[in-house]
């Protein structure tokens, strides 16, 4: 059973709802504020983009990815590495 907290709706395992975001023109969107305490993610932190042709998209910290992955660990050394990389991120083309 689904258990409600303001906007936020908790499922099984604490796996949350926390609403809809709008991709900006820029490709940006705001992570809503309680999803951002309750998965303690804080301002310069790194989150990786995971794409699912069936599935969609997810966001993962680092940490997370690793203790939760069950694939090749070449991919996931290929991963790690990104993640460390310092380059800033590029923005797309006007």
């Amino acid at each position: 059973m689904a258990e409600e907290t303001g906007a936020t709706t908790y499922g099984p395992g604490g796996r949350g709802f926390y609403g809809a975001v709008t991709v900006s023109e820029r490709g940006q969107i705001v992570i809503p504020a309680q999803a951002r305490r309750d998965l303690n993610i804080r301002p310069g932190d790194k989150l990786l983009v995971l794409g699912d042709p069936a599935q969609g998209l997810a966001l993962a910290t680092l940490d997370r990815l690793i203790t939760n992955w069950q694939g090749p660990a070449a991919v996931l050394e290929q991963i790690a590495e990104h993640a460390r990389d310092p380059r800033p991120e590029e923005e797309p083309e006007p």
